[in-house]
């Protein structure tokens, strides 16, 4: 469910129609409702009932500080995977001690800044990292509590770009030499390991992996209770799939059944980090269509938004319903048309053939299930500024991230003096 329908013919954001915000901020712009996020914060907190869990928001899904901030209200913390996401997650209010940070490249600076900033926990995913958060911890006198990752060599059966629980994939300690590591750390004066984590890809729509993958994880807290070593806690990662086309992936309640029955006996606290799940479907990107242009076989819908600002469509070949802004009158025909941006590659094309009312330069259209890895993976590509993203709380909306001019752009460039012209 999201709040984003029609009214009076208008497609809303909760109670603000989408072509005021586009007439105010200009489009393209990124939307965002306080309404969804809460529900589906709420929906996923209340099916974990029972259980000792923190819900830890994968900020790399949406690093907006706003979004991180409505959920930090609720109750939620933060999973991170750098150093400027653990800072976001700082300035937008989440408590230190709510804090995970994961992520397979985590430089000694950022290791020190989890050190110095006093998170809960750092996942360490390969004994490199386990050596060298050791050492930065031992020279601050510190003894860091750790999750080590695990690769459970489970196939999500997700798109191969986002799954991350396969032996090849560079997540993790192969599942085989964990129960190693774990014993290596323990006689680390720098570390304390006190949770196993996990994390098998993202967009999954099917609960068998899941429970593959925790089966797994429950063994190995046996064993390593057995070797002595106290764990406490089990991160279990993401990965709970929505709706973008005809997917229909399992609801949080049966998630977290499969988490009960695997692993609801261990007295351990729970660390989950939903992303997706959370903001995917409480954004979406509105543009305005610029031309309509007939082609030799098809027709094209070329729009002012591009790939560089949701770039899912060219990178997974990713489906965003597209609703027009306007409500279509009951009956309309509808017609197969290519929405296209205006970035010069074939690649910028969000949707082929794609059945919609017909459409007319200056109509405004939105691309659903945007809020999750949309305006975070934006760049400006074709010097294309990035584009504002604006939260919506019912009759309210603000700007959250402003469109920055081609100066703000500029400026942070410059000339070497030998290109400098000279001015005599």
């Amino acid at each position: 469910m999201n709040h984003f329908q029609y009214h009076r013919g208008q497609l809303c954001a909760e109670d603000v129609p989408l072509a005021r915000i586009a007439e105010q901020v200009g489009t393209p712009f990124y939307c965002y409702s306080t309404a969804t996020l809460t529900r589906h914060y709420t929906v996923f907190r209340d099916a974990l009932a029972g259980l000792d869990a923190t819900i830890c928001f994968a900020v790399k899904a949406n690093a907006n500080l706003a979004v991180i901030r409505t959920l930090s209200s609720l109750g939620a913390g933060a999973d991170v995977v750098s150093g400027g996401e653990l800072r976001r997650a700082l300035a937008a209010g989440v408590a230190p001690e709510k804090i995970v940070f994961s992520g397979v490249g985590k430089t000694r600076a950022e290791l020190d800044l989890a050190l110095d900033t006093g998170i809960l926990q750092v996942n360490v995913e390969s004994e490199p990292e386990l050596t060298a958060l050791d050492e930065a911890a031992r020279e601050r006198g510190r003894r860091m509590e750790i999750g080590v990752r695990v690769n459970p060599d489970v196939d999500a059966n997700t798109h191969a770009k986002i799954t991350t629980g396969r032996k090849e994939n560079k997540f993790g300690i192969e599942w085989t030499r964990a129960r190693e590591v774990f014993r290596r750390a323990k006689q680390m004066a720098g570390v304390e390991p006190v949770a196993v984590a996990v994390h098998i890809g993202s967009q999954l729509t099917e609960l068998q992996p899941f429970q593959d993958a925790f089966t797994r994880v429950r063994d190995l807290v046996l064993m390593l209770r057995a070797d002595g070593i106290d764990i406490r806690r089990i991160d279990l990662g993401g990965g709970l799939g929505v709706p973008y086309d005809d997917e229909e992936p399992p609801s949080p309640e049966a998630y977290a059944a499969i988490i009960r029955e695997t692993l609801g006996d261990l007295g351990c606290r729970l660390i989950l980090e939903p992303g997706r799940l959370l903001v995917g479907n409480a954004g979406v990107l509105v543009s305005r269509i610029v031309y309509v242009k007939e082609g030799a076989t098809r027709t094209f819908a070329i729009c002012d938004a591009a790939m560089n600002d949701l770039v899912r469509p060219a990178m997974y070949d990713a489906h965003h319903d597209i609703r027009p802004v306007r409500e279509p009158a009951a009956g309309t025909p509808l017609r197969a048309m290519d929405v296209v941006g205006p970035i010069c590659e074939s690649g910028d094309t969000f949707a082929k053939q794609r059945a919609l009312p017909p459409l007319e330069a200056g109509d405004l259209i939105a691309f659903a299930t945007a809020g999750a890895y949309g305006a975070a993976m934006s760049s400006q590509y074709n010097s294309r500024p990035l584009v504002p993203e604006v939260l919506v709380a019912g009759d309210r909306f603000s700007v959250v991230r402003a469109r920055p001019s081609f100066e703000d752009m500029l400026a942070l460039e410059s000339l070497p003096e030998w290109l400098t012209p000279d001015r005599g």
